[in-house]
């Protein structure tokens, strides 16, 4: 009707036509444009929510919670590890040369079941009481996912034997700067220990982390000496002397306690457990920023580094006497302090299923003026107090059977400190 009429009104009503025609036509585009904008935005806002919920794509505005270059500085947060549920490893090649004669008998009766129950419940309840022990001192504690390691249990899809525990840290997360590089380990029993520390390098990782894996071993027969002759403490000298070990060079492999950090320099040792490969993968991945170092030590069973060289200070190094390195001179070239410990004072009857008295010596320092360092080693208190170092005494003593001390059950996430050279 409307059309009707301007048109007989000629050629001005032809015009007023088109005109409203056009704001008529304009007004439901363009209703219909904002009504699919709106829908779209809000698909868009929701898909987005989910792909943040799920995926992590920028780290978080804010300072990156990891952060550590050396054993000394300030301790701000730490990974503890846990003894629930541990297990002990099949008795296999290459725990055969990780471990004494006079436990053997220990591993092939239990290998692949739980540790004594009474004995671990002690050990998991001196681990509870250094984590608040560690909280007093003003050190946020993180611990890894409980987990059941038996092979009916949450591993049990597992290609080798029964997995352990996720006791040691340390001997599985090396933290340089801001990254936290997984270890790919040696033992079999071991393989599926990262498992537990996942959730918590993720929350890492978004937060701003980054996070490298070693590559993952194959774990094959080639890489175990099938045939690795040892029998008595000699034969251990012998073989260590002429740089054999259990591990061959097959693939590249390394536990993280094997490397012991000084800013940019890292020294690490060949050991049952750490091979060439893996050391050359380390230097490769962390040039050209951080040099690594390989040292020697006169030790029969050599397997992890800080409870025979445990740098505490900057120039300073607790060194085993009966272990003593090879190449301390370029050490006291440098100008280190090289301090001897005492002898330990833990009994000869005490079970150290998988480690020395000299976890003594395996201790964590909370910052160049204190230390955490085992209740019943009074001897070494008073080394550390001869040094004007305070020391924090906690009794972890069935945690040590274990396998580690103060230094292995942690992993230091954090310390306030900034990158520096310490050796020249």
């Amino acid at each position: 009707m409307l059309r009707v009429r301007c048109l007989r009104g000629g050629s001005r009503g032809a015009e007023a036509a088109h005109l409203i025609g056009a704001m008529v036509g304009r007004a439901v585009t363009g209703w219909a444009q904002r009504a699919l904008q709106s829908t779209s935005s809000a698909a868009a806002a929701q898909s987005q929510r989910a792909i943040d919920e799920e995926h992590v794509t920028e780290p978080e505005q804010q300072e990156c919670p990891v952060c550590s270059y050396n054993e000394w500085d300030p301790l701000e947060e730490v990974i503890v590890g846990r003894a629930e549920n541990a297990q002990v490893p099949p008795f296999t090649v290459e725990v055969k040369a990780n471990t004494y004669e006079k436990y053997w008998p220990f591993y092939q009766k239990n290998g692949g079941q739980a540790f004594p129950a009474d004995h671990l419940k002690k050990a998991v309840a001196e681990i509870e009481e250094m984590c608040n022990i560690l909280r007093h001192e003003g050190v946020t504690v993180r611990r890894p996912e409980p987990m059941d390691w038996t092979e009916n249990g949450h591993l049990k899809y597992c290609l080798y034997s029964n997995s352990m525990y996720a006791a040691m840290p340390r001997d599985i997360l090396l933290v340089v700067g801001n990254e936290i590089i997984e270890a790919p380990m040696a033992w079999r029993a071991r393989f599926f220990e990262y498992r537990a520390y996942r959730p918590l390098i993720k929350e890492y990782f978004r937060k701003g982390a980054k996070w490298t894996t070693a590559p993952k071993p194959t774990m094959s027969d080639e890489l175990y000496d099938q045939e690795y002759p040892i029998r008595t403490v000699e034969d251990r000298h012998k073989l260590a002397a002429q740089g054999k070990f259990v591990t061959t060079e097959h693939e590249p492999c390394f536990d993280a306690a094997d490397f012991i950090r000084a800013g940019r320099d890292l020294f690490v040792q060949r050991s049952q457990v750490t091979n060439f490969m893996g050391i050359e993968w380390m230097r490769r991945h962390l040039a050209p920023d951080y040099n690594v170092h390989i040292i020697s030590f006169k030790d029969p069973n050599p397997m992890h580094i800080d409870a025979t060289f445990n740098i505490i200070g900057p120039g300073l190094v607790l060194s085993n006497p009966d272990r003593p390195c090879q190449q301390i001179e370029m050490f006291k070239k440098a100008g280190w302090t090289i301090v001897k410990p005492p002898t330990p004072l833990i009994p000869d009857d005490h079970p150290l299923w998988m480690s020395s008295k000299w976890l003594s010596m395996n201790v964590l320092m909370l910052d160049n003026k204190r230390v955490m360092v085992d209740a019943n080693e009074t001897t070494i208190q008073k080394m550390f107090e001869s040094l004007g170092i305070k020391t924090v005494k906690v009794n972890i003593r069935h945690a040590n059977s274990l396998g580690g001390g103060f230094h292995c059950w942690t992993t230091d996430v954090r310390r306030r400190g900034t990158l520096q050279s310490y050796f020249h």
